[in-house]
């Protein structure tokens, strides 16, 4: 796990003046060793985070004719299997990286390289007799690229979006377009972000520079193709011994994170890590502890528990969005902050459990089309009315299942966690036409999927909107925050293969998510291990806000200039009000304020 950052000149030889501030920022990707390439008009630039092959791994790193130059940042777990396969294609390899195979293997196979990687992965690849750039992002989005085409013509490129702050051809500006889409989904979806020109090279994607012109163009679309047939919970562990072990591949210690959910546990008895982390709140109503210091005790495993104080939760919020590089809501973020902060004094890579829910039908949205089912048999016009007539009400039981539905999932659908509405956007912000609904993210994914059932059309939606977007991306940027490399063994593209198959009646009940993926699991684990109920990574938050000083601390930032240029004051105020008198409306303020403690990291005086 590494940073990578680069840019193109638009006119002229690159300056290699400029790359050394562009790693500067991204130094804590990879605090082992910095390489850099400067010829012509290319600049490429790596922070090494050394795991394989300590000694010989530096980078850029050049093909044998060193025609081809290579920044990386991921792993390769096949790479053994590929390195094999190019020797006896005669190719000759002078170390022992998994980032070697990628340039042998582009001078073998070209773009058709990329299915045959089993990892996770964003490289950037300048061929200098050509005079072209090619990027790819591996099909999860699990490692992050972004780019920028500058004024100048200058093309940008980087891990994370610091990397461009203090280049010259950048202009930093605010993308104001961003921030409804934001306000519905909690993080900032589809390819563009909050700072104007900037975009994400969309995971399973590749970009193509040459001759000044910028194409990008998809080379894998994972898709759930559900099938008849059942699969084992026998075939289901043994796809998943075989990811854990391709993903324990080091030549430094691997731990592994450990919660109280299923995930983390299953993941974490196929591999049997020496050591394993746990993140604790003195608030029992919140504490995942307790059940997986159990399970760690039961596989023999040793546990260091970090109990995070809500001081310290609070005052790491500004580190949290700094690092984050766009604003998100999730306040699991903070938690895991923390986590690989404990994680860092002791170990480089940790294994962990992201990407079940996604794959295994693991969200509770999911159990909807198997509850009240006589109920979406009546017209859709009735329950649209029924629907209407419950969104004048006040909040109350039933009156979110009549809201949601009342419509269609195509028309409700764009995640597991929706926000706020139209209405609640218009009420806030400062200035809204009503032109930031997330829904045209969905309707491409929408069309692919017609004709299957719910349940693995939402795991289409969430897959390439949630996953991205916040799972993964939180999960690079806290990880590497400390210099942490952290391994996802669900997403692997064996298990997924395997996942994408599954029945729909093997996902998901009236009463339970993940059935097969809990069935697999009651073969390592114990019973109640396999069948506990998915919390989420719960935080306190709700609770901290009616308490001082953190209420005063939000109410101050909702007082702060920023605020009143972009939201109606008045009504946050009102917001919090409602929330201290016995509301419920945590999430929602939580995301407006995580915003504007972004917006002064990057955007304040």
């Amino acid at each position: 796990m590494c940073g990578i950052a680069g840019f193109i000149a638009g006119c002229g030889a690159a300056d290699a003046r400029l790359l050394a501030p562009m790693l500067a920022r991204i130094a804590h990707r990879g605090p082992d060793g910095q390489g850099s390439f400067v010829e012509g008009p290319a600049a490429l630039g790596h922070c090494r985070l050394a795991i394989i092959d300590p000694d010989g791994g530096a980078q850029p790193l050049y093909s044998e004719d060193e025609n081809l130059v290579i920044v990386f940042n991921g792993e390769i777990y096949n790479y053994r299997a590929l390195t094999a396969e190019l020797t006896a294609l005669g190719h000759t390899f002078a170390t022992r990286t998994d980032t070697e195979v990628l340039l042998h293997g582009w001078e073998q196979w070209g773009r058709e390289l990329l299915p045959r990687l089993r990892g996770m992965f964003a490289f950037a690849l300048w061929d200098r007799r050509a005079g072209t750039l090619f990027c790819a992002r591996d099909m999860f989005g699990i490692k992050p690229l972004y780019y920028c085409r500058c004024a100048d013509g200058t093309l940008l490129f980087a891990s994370e979006i610091k990397a461009f702050l203090d280049h010259p051809s950048f202009e930093k500006r605010f993308n104001a377009a961003q921030l409804p889409l934001y306000l519905s989904c909690q993080y900032s979806p589809g390819r563009d972000t909050f700072f104007a020109g900037v975009e994400k090279l969309l995971p399973g994607h590749f970009l193509e520079f040459s001759e000044g012109i910028v194409r990008t163009a998809r080379w894998v679309q994972p898709l759930f193709l559900p099938g008849e047939a059942s699969i084992s919970p026998a075939e289901i562990e043994a796809v998943l011994r075989g990811s854990v072990e391709a993903h324990k591949i080091a030549d430094v210690e691997v731990a592994g994170f450990l919660s109280g959910g299923v995930d983390s546990g299953l993941i974490t008895a196929l591999a049997r890590p020496a050591r394993s982390y746990t993140i604790r709140y003195a608030e029992p109503r919140y504490d995942e502890s307790l059940p997986a210091r159990a399970l760690a005790r039961s596989l023999g495993l040793r546990n260091h528990l970090r109990c995070i104080s809500p001081g310290e939760f609070w005052d790491a919020v500004p580190a949290v969005q700094y690092h984050m590089d766009e604003p998100l809501a999730d306040a699991a973020a903070v938690a895991l902050y923390f986590l690989n902060r404990e994680a860092a004094r002791d170990v480089k890579v940790v294994l962990s459990g992201e990407g079940a829910d996604e794959l295994f039908g693991g969200y509770n949205i999911y159990r909807d089309p198997f509850t009240m089912q006589w109920y979406d048999r009546l017209p859709l016009w009735l329950r649209g009315a029924l629907g209407t007539a419950a969104s004048l009400v006040p909040p109350g039981p039933g009156i979110n299942f009549l809201m949601r539905r009342g419509v269609s999932l195509e028309e409700r659908y764009f995640g597991p966690t929706a926000l706020l509405n139209e209405w609640e956007k218009r009420r806030l912000l400062a200035d809204y036409a009503g032109d930031g609904s997330p829904l045209y993210l969905t309707e491409a994914l929408w069309d692919m999927t017609e004709g299957l059932d719910p349940v693995s059309r939402m795991q289409q939606i969430d897959l390439n909107l949630w996953l991205a977007g916040d799972i993964l991306l939180k999960a690079d940027k806290m990880s590497m925050a400390h210099g942490v490399e952290l391994r996802v063994p669900f997403l692997d593209k064996e298990v997924f293969a395997v996942a994408a198959a599954l029945p729909a009646a093997a996902k998901a009940d009236a009463r339970q998510t993940k059935l097969a993926l809990r069935q697999a699991a009651a073969r390592v684990l114990p019973p109640a291990a396999a069948a506990r109920k998915k919390l989420g990574f719960p935080v306190p938050v709700r609770d901290w806000l009616r308490q001082e000083p953190y209420t005063s601390r939000v109410r101050a930032v909702f007082s702060r200039p920023a605020a009143g240029a972009f939201f109606n004051p008045r009504a946050l105020h009102s917001m919090l009000n409602r929330h201290l008198h016995g509301g419920d409306c945590w999430r929602q303020i939580w995301c407006v304020y995580s915003f504007l403690v972004w917006y002064e990291q990057f955007f304040g005086a």
